[in-house]
Order: C-alpha cells, then sequence, then structure tokens
C-alpha cells in the first residue's frame, strides 16, 4: 500500500505539486508567528509563553465585611469546606479565612472537565441547609478563569498629548473612571474573565453622626439607619393613561447629592423636624481599601484583565488592546492651572505579549539557524547541489505542517511544545538525507536503462521500510510521555504531541513529495543553448541590479551565473561548475549564519563571527569527513581486536551510570520571564499608612537600578477572588530591560550608527552607548570630537528609547546593560541589594507566571517550603519558628529567605460583653453589637444611584470619638428604659494578638515554613539536606513534635518526586517498546539486542555531556575575548523532568544508525552469504562502507542543528537547552555505535560459523 502510493506520486507530479502548495498555505495561515502573507487569511495556533500547569482548580469565594478571620473561619469556611468535600472529584480542599472574606480552592483531579466541576459546585452551594452559614452571607463562584489568567496590568494615569506624565486627577477620580467605565469596557472584551481593581479610593458617603446631639433629641442609631435607608428609593406607580396616551409613573428619590441626604427626616416632635444635617456631618470620602498600588514611589489607581480559562492568551491581549484604543479617545480629560491638558490614559505596565512574542522570537530564531545549519551539512555531506535544494526546500513543509497538526488537535502553541520542533529539526532531516542519498546512489549505478521515475521509486522503495521503522522508534518512544500526569504532564504532553507531529510530517515529505520531486529534479534535461544563455544572463543581470540596491544576495546570483555561462562555453567542466556551487552555497550559508546567529555576541564584529561560525561548522564536518575516510581501517582493527574495542563502550556506558546516580535533582529549570515578582511582607500589625511607606520605598529603591523599565508595587489584594492578600503582603511586579532593544516581535532590532559606531537619533543628536565596548580608535574619535562640540556627543548613558532610534538593518544593536551587568541573575542581586528594609522580610527570587503556578499548586509564595498541619495556631507557628531556625543550618539553603508564618500577629482590640450587666439594663448582645458595628465600624446602608455610578452612603460615629479604646467606652447604648449606657458600663475592652489569616488543608489548620536554595544547589538536595537535618534534631532530643503536629515538605519538591515515580515507569516502559519495534524489524533477538545497544552508549553520553557541563574547566577558554563556557551557557545541569525529556527523544534517534547499519549488514549476509571468518569480515566492512556516510549525514544534521540550541540566550532557552544536552552529548559518543553493530554481528556470526562446523 505505501510502494502503491509512493508510485502513484511519481508518476502524477501534479498531485504532487497540489498536496505542496496545500501544505504551505495551510500551514502559513495556521504558524504562530505572524506571518502576514498579504493574501491568506490569519487563523493562527493558540499562542503562550509556557502550558497552564496549575491545579484543576475552583474558588468559592464568601464576603463577611467587618469580619475577623476566626469568625470567617468558624462560622463560614469550616461549614463550607466540609460541605465541599463530598463533590465529586474533589482531591484536596485549601482555604484561608482573612479580614472580612474566606477563600475556598477546591482542588479537583485532572480529568474532571473545568466547566462540568463549577455546575457541580453551584448545585452543592444551592442545597446548602439553612442555618449553616450566617443571614446575609452568600458564597459565590470565583471567576471561570486560572492564576496564569493574569495576562494584562495597567494604570490609569493623566497624560498630554505627548505622552508625559500630567497629573492633574485625583485617586477617588481616577478610581471611578475605572470602576464604572474602563473595568467594565474592557470586561466586554472576547476571552476576558474579570477586571479586577486595585488603588486609589472608593468614594462613598460617610454620615457621621454626634452621639451627644443624639441624646439630646432622644434619638437612637437605628432611628438614623431606618432614615437613611428610607431616603434613597425610586418607586413606580404602573401607568395612567391621559388623552389615549399612556404615561408611565415614577416616584424620584434616589439620593443625588450630599443635601439630599443631609434633608432627611431622622423623627419630628411637637411640629420641629430633626435632619440629618441636625445631628451629624454629612461628607464624600474614602471608604476602608484592603489594597495598594504605587508606581515607582507614587500611589496610582490600576487594574488587572484576566483571561477566561482556555482562551488564547495572545488573542485575548489584542482584544482587550483594541478596546483599548476604541475607549482612550472617549476618557475624561481637564485642563490644568498651566495650560496644558491632561487626558486618563491606560497605561500598561505587565503585558505577557512581550514574553509571549520573545518566547517565539527565540524559537522561530533557533528553528532558522536549525535548518540553515542543516542546509549546510547536507550540502557539504550529499555534494549534490540538487538534492540539497530538495531536502531543504521541502524541511520548511514538514514544519509547517506540524501546525496544522497542532491547530487541528487543540495543541497551543509555548515555549515546551515549540521545543519539540526544535529537538526534532536533525531527526526530520535525517530522512529525507537517508532517501535522497539512495536516490542519487542508484543513479550513478544507474545504466541508463530504466527510466528516471523507476529508478526513483526503487531507491525510495528499498530504503522505506528502515526509514518508516527509525521513524517509528522515535515516535514511539515519545508514547510514555502521554502517559505523564501533574504538572509534569501538562508541560511536556504538548512536546510529544508536537515531535510525534514534526516526525509525522518528515515522514509524509520523505515518502510522498520527496520522491516525484527528485524525479523531476534529477531527469535529463534537453534545455536548448541559447536559452541557457539567456536564463544566466539574466541572473546576473538581477545580481547587479540587487547589488546597486544595496543587497548582498546579487553577488550570490552573479556567482551562480558566471561558472554557469564559463560552462556553456566549455571552458568549465559540470564536476567543476557544481564544486564551485556548492562552495558559494555553503559560503553563502556560513555568512548568514554569521550575520543571524552571532555566536560570539553581537556586540563582536561580523568578521569573528564568521570566522568562529566557519571554524565549529566547517571544522566539525570536517571531523565527520576524517572519520568517513578512515571508518574503514578503524573497522577492520575494531574487528581484529573485538574485547579490547568493546571494553571502551562498556567504560562509557558504567562511567554515564555513576554521573547520573550523583546528579542533582529538580523539577523543572526556570523560564526567564522578563520580569521579576518580589514578594516580601512586612510585620502584620502594620497599618494602611506604614505599608504604603514601605511599599513606595521598595519601588523606588528597585527604580534606581538603570536596568529596571518599570516597577510596580502591590499591598493587599485587588477585588478578585483569584487574589487572597493580606495587605501586609508585597508583589512588586518588576519589568526590567532587555539585554539589547528589541522590535514589536520580540526580536533583536538594529539601529542606525554613524562612521565612529555613535548612534544617531531622531533628532540629530549622537548617542555613545557606555554599554557597548568602543574600539580604541573610536575612543580617541570620541574624545577629540568631545572637545570640539560637547553639545552633540552624549558620553554618559541615557535612558533611550526605542522610538527615540532609527531603525536600520545594517546599524548596530543597542545594548540596555552596564558591562557588569551579564544576567538577569545580576539584576535580581541588585534588587536583594536595594531593598533590604528594617521590618520587611527577604523575598525567594520568583517571577510572575511562576509564582502564580507555584501558589495554586502549593497554596504558599515559594517553590520551597515545609507544611505544618495541626489543631492549634499558636501551635503551628511555634513549631515553624523551630524549624525555621534549625533549616537556616542545613547545606545549600539561603539563610536569609527562611521565613515561618507568623500567625498569631495581628493585634486585635476585643470588646468582652459582660451579660449580667447588660441584663440589668435589659439590653441584648445583639443590641449592643449593631451598636458597635455601626459606630465604630460604620454600615453602608444602602447604595446611591447616579446614573452609571453607585456609591455607597456609610453611617458611623466621627473618627474622634473611635481613634481609641477610651474612645470606645464612651460609645452609649440605648436601653429600654432610661438614659443611653456608656459602653464602659456593658463591656471590657483589651488587647489580644490573633491570627492575620487562618489557612487550612482539608479542615486541618495549616502554616508554612517557606526557603530558598543558594545557587548550584540542586533542589531535591537542599530539601534532602533538611531533612536529614530535622531528622537529625529529633533523633537527638533537641526538636520535639507537639502532639497533633506533623510535618511535611511541599512545593516544586513535589512534583519532582511524582515524576520520578512515573519516570521510573516510563522510562523503562519507552525503553521495551523501542526494543519490540527493532525485534519486529529484524525477526531476532541478537540482531535487535545489537541495535538495542546504541540507546546504553547514547544514555551514558548524555550524562557524560551533563558532567562535563558542570565541570569549570571544561572549554573554560576565551575565544575573540568570548570564553566558550558563557557561549554555551554552561553551568551545573541538574536531572529534571526536561533533561529527562531530552533522554527520552535520545533513545529514539540513538537507533537509526544501527537499525540502518544493522539492515545493511543483514542484506549483505543473505547477498554474499559468507562462510568463513574472513569473507565475515569482508562483508561486514562492505556493508559499513556503503552506509557510513548516510549514517554519519543524520548524526551530522542532529548534533549541529542543536549548536543554536545551546548557544541561544533568549526566552525559552533556559528549557531548550536541557533538553538538547542529553541528544548532543548522546549523539557524539553514539558515533562509537557505528562500530558496535558491526564488530558485534561480526562476533554472532563468527560463533555462528564455529557452531555450524561442529
Amino acid at each position: 500500500m505505501l510502494n502503491k502510493a509512493i508510485k502513484f506520486l511519481i508518476e502524477n507530479k501534479l498531485v504532487a505539486v497540489l498536496l505542496l502548495v496545500l501544505f504551505v498555505g495551510w500551514g502559513t495561515v495556521n504558524a504562530p508567528f505572524n506571518w502576514d502573507s498579504g493574501f491568506l487569511p490569519s487563523n493562527p495556533v493558540a499562542v503562550d509563553a509556557i502550558p497552564d500547569i496549575g491545579e484543576n482548580q475552583q474558588i468559592v469565594f464568601t464576603k463577611w465585611g467587618g469580619r475577623s478571620p476566626q469568625d470567617i473561619e468558624d462560622q463560614i469556611t469550616y461549614p463550607l469546606t466540609t460541605s465541599l468535600l463530598g463533590i465529586p472529584g474533589v482531591k484536596t480542599i485549601r482555604s484561608s479565612s482573612m479580614f472580612g472574606f474566606s477563600s475556598i480552592y477546591i482542588i479537583l483531579e485532572e480529568d474532571v472537565e473545568f466547566y462540568w466541576s463549577r455546575s457541580r459546585i453551584l448545585e452543592k452551594l444551592n442545597s446548602l441547609p439553612s442555618g449553616l452559614l450566617p443571614e446575609g452571607v452568600n458564597p459565590a463562584l470565583g471567576p471561570d478563569a486560572t492564576g496564569l489568567g493574569q495576562i494584562f496590568w495597567y494604570t490609569l494615569e493623566g497624560r498630554d498629548e505627548n505622552g508625559n506624565v500630567t497629573g492633574g486627577w485625583d485617586l477617588h477620580e481616577l478610581r471611578s473612571i475605572q470602576d464604572y467605565y474602563v473595568k467594565y469596557a474592557l470586561s466586554s472584551a472576547s476571552g476576558v474573565s474579570e477586571v479586577a481593581s486595585i488603588g486609589g479610593y472608593v468614594q462613598e458617603y460617610q454620615v457621621d453622626v454626634n452621639p451627644e446631639l443624639m441624646r439630646q433629641y432622644n434619638i437612637e442609631l437605628h432611628h438614623v439607619v431606618k432614615a437613611v435607608k428610607e431616603s434613597n428609593k425610586d418607586i413606580g406607580a404602573q401607568t395612567i393613561e391621559i388623552n389615549n396616551a399612556e404615561y408611565l409613573v415614577r416616584g424620584l428619590g434616589y439620593v443625588k447629592s450630599i443635601s439630599d441626604i443631609e434633608n432627611a427626616v431622622v423623627t419630628s416632635e411637637d411640629y420641629t423636624v430633626i435632619r440629618i444635617k441636625d445631628i451629624g456631618k454629612v461628607s464624600l470620602g474614602p471608604a476602608t481599601r484592603r489594597g495598594l498600588l504605587d508606581k515607582e514611589g507614587a500611589e496610582v489607581v490600576g487594574a488587572v484583565v484576566v483571561a477566561r480559562y482556555g482562551a488564547n492568551p495572545m488573542e485575548v491581549i489584542n482584544n482587550v488592546k483594541e478596546k483599548i484604543n476604541e475607549l482612550s479617545a472617549g476618557l475624561p480629560s481637564k485642563v490644568l492651572d498651566d495650560g496644558r491638558t491632561s487626558q486618563v490614559t491606560i497605561v500598561p505596565f505587565y503585558d505577557r505579549t512581550e514574553l509571549i512574542k520573545e518566547t517565539l522570537g527565540t524559537l522561530n530564531e533557533a528553528l532558522t539557524l536549525e535548518i540553515l545549519i542543516t542546509i549546510l551539512v547536507i550540502i557539504i555531506m550529499v555534494f549534490n547541489l540538487r538534492a540539497s535544494v530538495l531536502i531543504s526546500g521541502l524541511l520548511p513543509v514538514a514544519v509547517l505542517m506540524v501546525f496544522i497538526a497542532m491547530k487541528f488537535f487543540g495543541v497551543d502553541a509555548n515555549i515546551v511544545a515549540l521545543s519539540g520542533i526544535a529537538i526534532a529539526i536533525g531527526t526530520m532531516v535525517d530522512v529525507g538525507v537517508i532517501l535522497s542519498e539512495n536516490i542519487i546512489r542508484h543513479l550513478d549505478e544507474d545504466d541508463g536503462t530504466q527510466s528516471i521515475n523507476t529508478v526513483v521509486y526503487n531507491s525510495t522503495a528499498e530504503v522505506s521500510g528502515a526509514i518508516v521503522t527509525a521513524v517509528m522508534t522515535t515516535i514511539i518512544s515519545f508514547i510514555p510521555v502521554f502517559t505523564m500526569i501533574g504538572a509534569e504532564g501538562k508541560l511536556f504532553r504538548p512536546l510529544a504531541f508536537t515531535k510525534t507531529f514534526a516526525l509525522t510530517a518528515s515522514i509524509i515529505v520523505a515518502l510522498f513529495l520527496i520522491p516525484p520531486f527528485a524525479a523531476f529534479l534529477f531527469r535529463k534535461k534537453s534545455i536548448q543553448k541559447h536559452f541557457k544563455y539567456a536564463l544566466n544572463g539574466v541572473l546576473i543581470a538581477l545580481g547587479i541590479i540587487t547589488i546597486v540596491y544595496g543587497c548582498w544576495l546579487g553577488l550570490i546570483l552573479i556567482a551562480f551565473g558566471i561558472p554557469a555561462l564559463l560552462n556553456l562555453q566549455n571552458k568549465v567542466t559540470d564536476k567543476q561548475t557544481n564544486f564551485i556551487n556548492i562552495i558559494i552555497s555553503a559560503s553563502a550559508i556560513i555568512f548568514l549564519l554569521a550575520e543571524y546567529w552571532r555566536p560570539l555576541g553581537v556586540d563582536k564584529s561580523i568578521f569573528w563571527n564568521l570566522i568562529f561560525v566557519s571554524v565549529i561548522c566547517f571544522g566539525l564536518l570536517g571531523g565527520f569527513s576524517l572519520f568517513i575516510k578512515y571508518y574503514t581501517r578503524i573497522l577492520r582493527w575494531c574487528l581484529d581486536n573485538k574485547l579490547l574495542f568493546l571494553s571502551v563502550p562498556t567504560a562509557i556506558v558504567i562511567a554515564g551510570f555513576f554521573i547520573m546516580k550523583n546528579t542533582g535533582k529538580e523539577f523543572m529549570p526556570s523560564l526567564n520571564e522578563g520580569s521579576f515578582l518580589l514578594m516580601p511582607t512586612s510585620m502584620p500589625h502594620s497599618g494602611v499608612e506604614e505599608n504604603k511607606r514601605v511599599l513606595q520605598q521598595l519601588d523606588m529603591a528597585v527604580a534606581s537600578i538603570p536596568e529596571i523599565k518599570t516597577v510596580v508595587g502591590k499591598a493587599g489584594r485587588t477585588e478578585s477572588a483569584l487574589d487572597p492578600a493580606p495587605l501586609s503582603m508585597y508583589e512588586n511586579i518588576i519589568q526590567y530591560k532587555s539585554e539589547y532593544m528589541l522590535n514589536a516581535h520580540g526580536e533583536r532590532q538594529r539601529y542606525k550608527v554613524n562612521e565612529d559606531g555613535l548612534f544617531e537619533l531622531k533628532d540629530g543628536r549622537l548617542i555613545h552607548n557606555e554599554n557597548i565596548e568602543v574600539s580604541s580608535s573610536i575612543s580617541t574619535t570620541l574624545s577629540t570630537r568631545s572637545v570640539e562640540n560637547k553639545a552633540i556627543i552624549k558620553s554618559t548613558l541615557l535612558n533611550i528609547q526605542s522610538s527615540q532610534l532609527i531603525e536600520n538593518d545594517d546599524g548596530e544593536y543597542y545594548r540596555n546593560w552596564r558591562p557588569e551587568i551579564e544576567s538577569p541573575d545580576d539584576i535580581w542581586n541588585e534588587i536583594v541589594r536595594v531593598t533590604k528594609l528594617p521590618g520587611v522580610t527577604s523575598a525567594p527570587k520568583l517571577q510572575p507566571i511562576e509564582t502564580r503556578l507555584v501558589m495554586l499548586q502549593t497554596g504558599m509564595r515559594a517553590p520551597m517550603g515545609i507544611k505544618v498541619k495541626g489543631q492549634d495556631l499558636k501551635q503551628i507557628e511555634a513549631f515553624g519558628v523551630q524549624l525555621e531556625n534549625i533549616i537556616k543550618e542545613a547545606e545549600g539553603i539561603k539563610k536569609e529567605a527562611v521565613f515561618a508564618d507568623r500567625i498569631v500577629g495581628k493585634p486585635y482590640l476585643l470588646i468582652d460583653i459582660d451579660r449580667e450587666k447588660i441584663a440589668r439594663y435589659g439590653v441584648s448582645i445583639e443590641e449592643v453589637q449593631n451598636v458597635l458595628k455601626v459606630a465604630v465600624g460604620g454600615m453602608v446602608l444602602t447604595q446611591t444611584v447616579e446614573g452609571r455610578e453607585r456609591y455607597g452612603v456609610r453611617v458611623r460615629y466621627p473618627r474622634e470619638l473611635r481613634a481609641n479604646p477610651t474612645d470606645l467606652q464612651q460609645i452609649y447604648v440605648p436601653v429600654e428604659k432610661g438614659s443611653p449606657v456608656p459602653l464602659s458600663e456593658l463591656a471590657t475592652i483589651r488587647y489580644e494578638q490573633g491570627p492575620q489569616v487562618i489557612k487550612s488543608e482539608d479542615t486541618f489548620l495549616v502554616g508554612y515554613v517557606l526557603f530558598d536554595k543558594l545557587d548550584g544547589f540542586a533542589e531535591v538536595s537542599v530539601v534532602e539536606n533538611a531533612q536529614a537535618l530535622i531528622q537529625e534534631k529529633i533523633d537527638s532530643g533537641e526538636l520535639i513534635v507537639p502532639k497533633g503536629i506533623n510535618y511535611a515538605f511541599t512545593g516544586t519538591y513535589e512534583n519532582q518526586l511524582r515524576a520520578e515515580q512515573t519516570l521510573s515507569v516510563v522510562v523503562p516502559l519507552a525503553l521495551a517498546i523501542i526494543f519490540l519495534i527493532l525485534y519486529f524489524q529484524f525477526r531476532s533477538v541478537g540482531t535487535s539486542l545489537m541495535v538495542f545497544t546504541g540507546i546504553a552508549v547514547a544514555f551514558a553520553g548524555g550524562f557524560v555531556m551533563i558532567w562535563l557541563y558542570g565541570q569549570d574547566w571544561f572549554l573554560n577558554f576565551n575565544v575573540a575575548g568570548e570564553n566558550l563556557r558563557d557561549l554555551f551557557q554552561m553551568h551545573p545541569i541538574n536531572l529534571s523532568v526536561a533533561v529527562w525529556v531530552g533522554f527520552i527523544a535520545l533513545f529514539g534517534i540513538a537507533t537509526d544508525d544501527g537499525v540502518v547499519m544493522a539492515t545493511y549488514l543483514t542484506q549483505t549476509f543473505n547477498r554474499n552469504t559468507p562462510e568463513n571468518k574472513k569473507e565475515i569480515r569482508t562483508s561486514i566492512v562492505e556493508a559499513g562502507e556503503k552506509r557510513i556516510r548516510p549514517c554519519l549525514m543524520t548524526t551530522a544534521t542532529t548534533i549541529l542543528a542543536l549548536l543554536p540550541v545551546l548557544t541561544s540566550t533568549g526566552r525559552g532557552s533556559d528549557i531548550m537547552i536541557p533538553m538538547a544536552i542529553p541528544s548532543f552529548g548522546g549523539m557524539l559518543i553514539a558515533l562509537i555505535t557505528l562500530f558496535v553493530v558491526p564488530v558485534l554481528y561480526s562476533w554472532k556470526s563468527e560463533i555462528q560459523l564455529k557452531r555450524a562446523k561442529k
């Protein structure tokens, strides 16, 4: 069936052309890289930075204003938690009870559908028994989003027409604009779940009643409450018909102004009316707030846009931006005293688009460079320009086919998913290389008796089985990745899909597109000589025109045209022409690599990058050529010295095993998001103003670092169920500048410079970027010109924006970082240095997306911690503090980052009502508490309706009469008979410490001890060190675990343990599946085992490379001023899930060469039927000699294609590099299997020969 399809397409080339057009067009439509074809519609794959690996979670959020955490826990959180535990699919329930609200996090099993679970929870909430919750308390489901849905943050600022900050707007004005205009406009954008406001002041009408005046008029608080409620009401009175016309009747009574409330009647006696204004003062003021927002030291108003579950983040952000553009022109403006016009402007400060674009830019660049390198390998090693054009031309088609499959199967494009294509590029090319090499060999051997179609078909059919087997081993080896569960499953299943799609696409391209196009390209052409002259003349003319327009591509066109003309004049042979064209093509690719790869860095000249790229590419290819040249000699020696040779791979395997046992472990390498999240905390007793002061100090300190783009700090929470932060918790979102200025697509942009290397600005000024090294000649010129014209040359570092520079593809990159800042870690260290403030805890190194995921998975704000469970909060806190002191001594733990929750640290003012005393006055507990609730806390009694805006009306005592306990004692409580009684007669007031927040898990109270690791230590090793130290203290009696208390390490460490258990099953399963495929190919256990040895050797090679990466001496020397360890991002690599996925990918390709070699060995032996040892070895050498070139080409493409990944420094490279290292090291070492398989095959054949003779 397969061969019939191949034959059909070879004979019907138009069908192949149509298939090619279909794949290219459809793939371009679905591509995630925002390609603008100009005429094709765009329907891209959903795009995000990383997969959402958070838990399957729903939130039940309940407000109960003014209530303490203990009241919330006892009356709301605990009853609700016990009721919700019975919902189908519930894995665990975490909760937090805080001042004024309860948050319950229902963690569900992964297979529970998101919206189905919401409906089940709503059913449960609607069927709660009466009396379970306090009266008037209504629990509600949180937004249909996850913590990863916080994709866009912005502030509202007054700005002029030039975008300069003007101010002129009060915080309450901006908050009203946000709450009643901007919020709803952005909420209407497709894909938005909610827009949550924070910062500024929520405006309300405040009625401050004077208790003395109330006593004089014999008025009680409940009279005032009644009067205010009844003063704000509209009614409808049906309709009236007048003159056959129907009129709707409305009774108007909504409060429209302060005077409306002031004139509300409280009571009347003896024709004297007592109004609100007679017993108090009405004003507009701020409501109590539990959240602050600060931007670089100035308080601001802002909000966060949350994407709906399952929505395409990139699309949602674009929809939001469209709404902002529509909305901006209609936002309020005012003329300031200085004559400037200040327009309210929406200013983003966190936009995930940047991270997504930079991540895709990194992958786009890596894929492009990989394709260029594989083309170079094909040109040099196949040494046939037509074959090279054929393979390299169809490779991008396979990538486009992957995008089609991703869209069809709903696989999102992100750093992990697209890495599947990046690590599969080499294997994708291998298939085409093997097939093309076989076609060329058959054409060379053909005597001209067969048609080109027959030759191509026969050569394709000969290797199609081996190709399918080799690729199927790789595809099926990845099936176990689909079995992964939890966070690692969500993270790597997309990669397994894309790698499978990529390899399937490579088979389709190799077997169904390459043969028909090969039959076309390799046919003998009969083109008239004059037409060839004209064609090459046009080629040269186009080259000259292109050069005139400043494009070096013209030189290549001329270089191709001239040898062709010389060939027509018989001055050079066809072979020489082909050789010249190959040299031109290789040189052009090397130049393109030097230009766009820039491995030595963009600050190094194109010359040095060209030299380095040439050396590394041609050096490796030269090494492979020598390998081919001397292969048969080495193979003969190995056949003569089998035991001595086999001791080498055996030693490598043993070394790899020991390295594996001693390699540190972690769950996942951290993705560099281009931003940090600083999350320190202050003391629980700190109030609003103190937290505001500290927050502003933190923001101003961070903003003083030159590499920082923006810093916006949040204290407390947004108005969202997704944000349960207390007021003492800070979240400073820090956006730092990229190392080099980027364009709108997240790619490095070049800017115009003059002959002295100075950047030209649009206003005519020249800027010397001190962040870039300047040569001595330019430095001299600078000093000379500085004297001549100091106004033009700016030698100091200025805060230059990309909009000021002139884009120019022939210019230079503009570096944003100071010379001493070499990595984001250096920026973080600067942040830590400037944010050491008294009374503020240190914070672990966090990033926005990473932190949201960690908080969703563990309930804490750090990737590592200890969970302490118990029944008593004080006991939990005390034990947590003990653990804090102990683990500070553990090896690998950053001491300053260790912090145990101070649970019971919030000051409480308790009013203890004496039941006997209130009984004497005939007053109930409820009556006293109602007075307290209104007088002290204030009560929102009604809400005004002012157009689209709604403002509460609050009644309370004036601030000066409720500012301290002495004032509270003077609050008067009405009694049934007689004058009101002061509170001091009915209750005692005392101070006490209580919880700021009460956290629980499955109804058990819980506290956390947070910690972080030092750089250079593996996550699992640090946790194991801490575990061992705690156990040692327990065994020695220095630490006693109280009864009812238990502790467990939590965080990403738990993910690692689960992933390790899964991998311990899936890795052997992958190996077993590969062995079965090999067996079905060869139908021989012995041959299958021989090929299988390639996996053991490659496996060891991967670990050897990991070990070398961690050795300071390895490649520790400079080339053109660039250290090779820095160039290849060399640092200690821990054994993470990403590395294991890299090994699984390696297992699939490690057998490819063995399969090809063993297949041909079997064919050779069947053909030659050797009868003695000499003939056996001759047949072995013959088979090896004929298959070494294709085998080595496939290995070369795999190894060289990974070089751009290994040197990549862009967003996402943190995850790609650990996945690429096993394949790179494994395939380098696996070259030895090109000798192992023939040697073992010879050994087996010789033994069989001896037995046969006996």
